[in-house]
């Protein structure tokens, strides 16, 4: 058995995440934790929510307080009935302490761990992706799936590969996670330089991997900078997708698998991905 984790904002519920979590559990037969992050620095409400005549009211902050907590609790219910619905194996983790620093220790002791690519856990909104994400996929210690607020039935595999053990790293994690998905359309997809004639480095390899798992796979080869052409190509692409990407290093230097290609993908496309490292 697997134990997925599904992060939840109880304030913000995303019904996004929690179908991708029901329908990756139920397809696993994991254990699917639900892990409500309840900081005690953020809250529903506003410094000028709590003032009254004389200024800060307890009276005030103890009613918003209550009402935060309602709200938080129905998340945690809808979770829960979803899965006694669809008899999901579950269990919910309220952690109330820095959420950034709670969800890095669960993914420790996680398989795999779900996250909406809005959530911010901050009453800021941002753009994608969010500091939030950014922060989290950086330290992470499992594979996640960042997912849009709406759910979208996957219907391709894009697996990109570009020469690195990263990426193949993260294609391995992809196939042992979620192996049900081998008999989905899968697409191998790289980017060279345009003058350059020279081979993908280990296709060879690659293909005898790929043949193992995926032996009904395409290859696509694309020309240009990689950003750009890893983009422009999955956006013409009429299929709801799940892509699936190497290392998310900040520090780490690559050729076109870096964090400002995740950062893109995150902003540019609202379809699930995968993302995987090893450190």
């Amino acid at each position: 058995m697997k134990k997925i984790s599904a992060a939840f904002d109880g304030l913000r519920f995303s019904d996004g995440t929690l179908q991708y979590a029901i329908k990756i559990a139920e397809a696993s037969k994991a254990l699917l934790s639900g892990v409500f992050l309840e900081s005690f620095l953020y809250h529903g409400y506003k410094l000028n929510d709590m003032v009254g005549e004389h200024g800060i009211s307890e009276v005030k902050m103890k009613h918003l307080a209550e009402k935060d907590n309602e709200v938080r609790l129905k998340s945690a219910d809808l979770f829960k009935d979803t899965c006694k619905k669809e008899h999901i194996n579950y269990t919910i983790h309220h952690d109330k302490n820095f959420a950034e620093l709670e969800l890095l220790r669960e993914s420790i002791y996680s398989d795999l761990i779900l996250i909406s690519a809005d959530e911010t856990l901050s009453q800021i909104t941002t753009p994608r992706p969010t500091p939030f994400i950014r922060q989290f996929l950086a330290e992470t210690q499992c594979p996640a799936l960042i997912v849009p607020r709406v759910y979208k039935p996957i219907k391709k595999v894009i697996l990109l590969f570009d020469g690195k053990p990263s990426s193949v790293f993260a294609i391995k994690m992809f196939n042992y996670l979620m192996p049900w998905l081998r008999s989905m359309a899968t697409e191998v997809v790289s980017v060279t330089d345009p003058d350059d004639k020279s081979p993908l480095p280990d296709e060879t390899l690659l293909r005898e991997f790929i043949q193992c798992h995926y032996p009904e796979a395409t290859y696509t080869l694309l020309k240009g900078n990689p950003e750009q052409a890893i983009i422009t190509y999955l956006k013409s692409i009429d299929h709801d997708f799940l892509v699936v990407l190497g290392a998310y290093h900040r520090s780490q230097v690559s050729r076109w698998f870096k964090t400002s290609l995740a950062d893109i993908l995150m902003k540019e496309i609202d379809m699930p991905l995968f993302v995987a490292h090893n450190k």
